[in-house]
């Protein structure tokens, strides 16, 4: 299980005031019956797409995987509500809990996978630390605080944020807001550079053995005194979040210095971590100078929505340059013109991993890319449907040239699911919702009979279909049917138009 760290109340820590505030410390474990697949797989949102039976089958298995890996809270344990194990090793992880909400949002009519994340706001110190992997079966955690290895990346904020634009609960997100004030606070204290940038180590980043760091220090965990351009832009994003959260919330008033450190940092990344010569945001090694080790790390920097406008281009063509990150399976976690770049078993060295490719998909739609996310999206989709074919199962992580090998742990849901389930939803069919707004954009790609049954926007669900057209070119023609108030907005080449429902 690898080693235990048991939090010790006598330690020095200075006191957090949003951790006084923190309601999942304490709280009584949740022990309510968890729902077997084969009762509720019924009442999950339904794929409908014409002669695409194996994708339809691999759907189905990453929720009948995933539905077999909940579990119940051990209060020893410090745990409070039932959540979905990580499926790799006993502990839960935060980087991959985090990413495992990207496609378990769908199923909240039935299971709210989101309060898999309450585990780690019941384990946060009193200094506001949460550690990124905490023990299931006793009282302790993987890691002590000081250790470079010990939390991250800080990407609870987002997973929060997508589950409230998916079901609209206010009451979650007024109760997530002071834990992850907390941490976001505790990392300002203690994972920042004198100039405000960010560090953290190969496992803290979550992509281990990524060549980052200068010969001579461990590329898992080491700092190696670089800013890395990935935590530096995750405080970012955590930081415009959180602002967005309190103007929800009512409490814009607690939230003016993240206002202004998401300022410096979009100004210290542009200026001090970004080479124009390279068209590439970089690390930034003690000296000053920059990396030139091109990975996928950088494009956190589109999802924060910090790249100018007159950067963009260069710096996504990389994305399209097939001696870098434009393989067969896309994207590779390390440029293929780096020497350590390996097609098969390289790990992070080459792999392609599913919470890398979402992000750069969803970064990439909000710069107005999405025929490119698109082709990123059906791509890598192609590839784990695949290996499905021959295997019968998701896998860890994928090689970017070998169309049939898998790579990683078998049945891997855990974040295996984002393909089958987020990928397929959001980018193969291009369908995206906005439970507040009470609305809907479908970004019709498909040519074949395709849509989505039971799709959950809020309380409610909406039938969405596209019917078969002959060509990319025909117009498309949609049926909606919704038990809410819904809006549908239908993008088509140059066209838009909206169905009511």
């Amino acid at each position: 299980m690898g080693r235990l760290f048991k939090v010790n109340d006598n330690n020095c820590y200075q006191e957090n005031t949003y951790v006084n505030k923190n309601s999942f410390i304490g709280k009584e474990a949740d022990t309510s019956p968890l729902p077997r697949y084969e009762d509720i797989k019924d009442k999950l949102p339904r794929p409908i797409w014409d002669g695409n039976e194996d994708a339809i089958k691999c759907y189905d298995k990453v929720w009948e995987i995933g539905f077999s890996n909940l579990r119940q809270p051990n209060s020893e344990a410090g745990f409070v509500s039932p959540f979905i194990d990580t499926a790799f090793n006993g502990y839960l992880f935060m980087w991959d809990s985090a990413f495992i909400m990207m496609f378990g949002r769908y199923a909240s009519r039935v299971f709210n996978f989101q309060q898999t994340l309450d585990n780690f706001y019941s384990h946060q110190h009193k200094d506001g630390f949460i550690c990124r992997e905490i023990c299931e079966d006793e009282a302790g955690e993987q890691w002590s605080r000081d250790d470079p290895c010990s939390t991250g990346p800080n990407v609870l904020p987002w997973a929060e944020w997508e589950y409230y634009t998916t079901t609209g609960d206010r009451e979650r997100l007024s109760r997530v807001f002071d834990p992850l004030m907390a941490y976001h606070k505790w990392l300002s204290f203690n994972r920042a550079w004198q100039d405000g940038s960010y560090w953290s180590c190969g496992n803290g980043c979550g992509m281990d053995n990524l060549p980052r760091p200068l010969p001579g220090f461990d590329e898992e965990a080491s700092h190696s005194f670089m800013s890395w351009i990935d935590a530096t832009t995750q405080m970012y994003i955590s930081a415009d979040i959180l602002v967005k959260m309190a103007r929800e919330l009512g409490r814009e008033d607690e939230t003016e210095w993240l206002s202004k450190e998401a300022e410096m940092l979009n100004k210290l990344i542009n200026e001090k971590m970004w080479d124009d010569e390279l068209a590439f945001y970089c690390d930034k090694y003690r000296d000053g100078s920059l990396s030139h080790v091109k990975t996928v790390a950088p494009y956190w920097t589109l999802l924060a929505g910090i790249v100018p406008e007159d950067r963009a281009d260069r710096f996504i063509a990389h994305l399209e340059n097939e001696n870098e990150f434009k393989r067969p399976n896309r994207v590779p976690a390390l440029s293929a013109d780096h020497p350590y770049y390996q097609a098969l078993f390289g790990y992070w060295c080459g792999g392609v991993w599913a919470p890398t490719n979402y992000m750069i998909m969803r970064g990439l739609e909000k710069y107005g890319y999405h025929g490119l996310a698109r082709e990123i999206g059906v791509t890598y989709h192609n590839y784990v449907i695949n290996v499905f074919r021959k295997e019968g199962t998701v896998f860890e992580y994928y090689s970017p040239e070998l169309p049939y090998m898998n790579s990683g742990k078998r049945d891997f849901v855990g974040w295996g699911g984002i393909a089958p389930v987020a990928v397929l939803f959001e980018f193969v069919f291009g369908i995206r919702s906005n439970a507040k707004e009470k609305r809907i954009t479908w970004r019709v790609g498909c040519t074949e009979r395709h849509g989505i049954e039971r799709y959950p926007l809020g309380d409610g669900c909406v039938d969405l279909i596209c019917e078969a057209r002959a060509s990319a070119d025909d117009r498309p023609v949609i049926t909606v049917k919704s038990d809410v108030p819904v809006t549908v907005e239908v993008i088509w080449k140059d066209e838009k138009w909206e169905i009511t429902a």
